[in-house]
């Protein structure tokens, strides 16, 4: 079990990872908060969970909850610096469906609600699941002893 948390917690990164993780868990914090709780205009679980059964993602209300928890607790994690590698993997899962069940058929540009920010963040969370979450992070502290 040692074993398995060393390597879920080990970094091969340095400050880069810290810089990149914080703001972006930041940002998906936020993104998270408008379809749990309603936070900086967003419609919360149940006006969330309508508009993802609008849209074919069945049940609404659970697929709200998966995807605002994804991105609420990923982004959580992130920040913290706490199963960085794990909670990346989570939230690039998320930004793919994201890209493919809402934006892709707007194409690449946000004036559209295309693809590009949601890949952005796929990019980055697939980043950190190679890198880990860096000198600065819980994980860096749990993968020490």
């Amino acid at each position: 079990m040692a074993s398995f948390i060393q390597k879920m917690t080990n970094t091969t990164s340095g400050v880069a990872s810290t810089i990149l993780r914080i703001p972006v868990g930041l940002i998906l914090m936020a993104h998270g908060a408008q379809k749990l709780f309603g936070s900086f205009g967003g419609y919360g679980l149940e006006g969330t969970g309508q508009w993802m059964a609008s849209i074919g993602l069945e049940p609404g209300y659970l697929m709200a909850l998966l995807a605002g928890s994804a991105e609420f607790f990923g982004g959580l994690a992130l920040v913290i610096g706490l199963l960085v590698r794990p909670a990346a993997a989570v939230v690039a899962f998320t930004m793919l469906i994201a890209i493919f069940s809402v934006h892709f058929s707007n194409g690449l540009f946000m004036a559209n609600n295309g693809y590009e920010y949601a890949l952005t963040l796929l990019i980055v969370a697939v980043s950190l699941v190679f890198s880990g979450a860096g000198a600065f992070s819980v994980d860096k502290a749990i993968s020490a002893k």
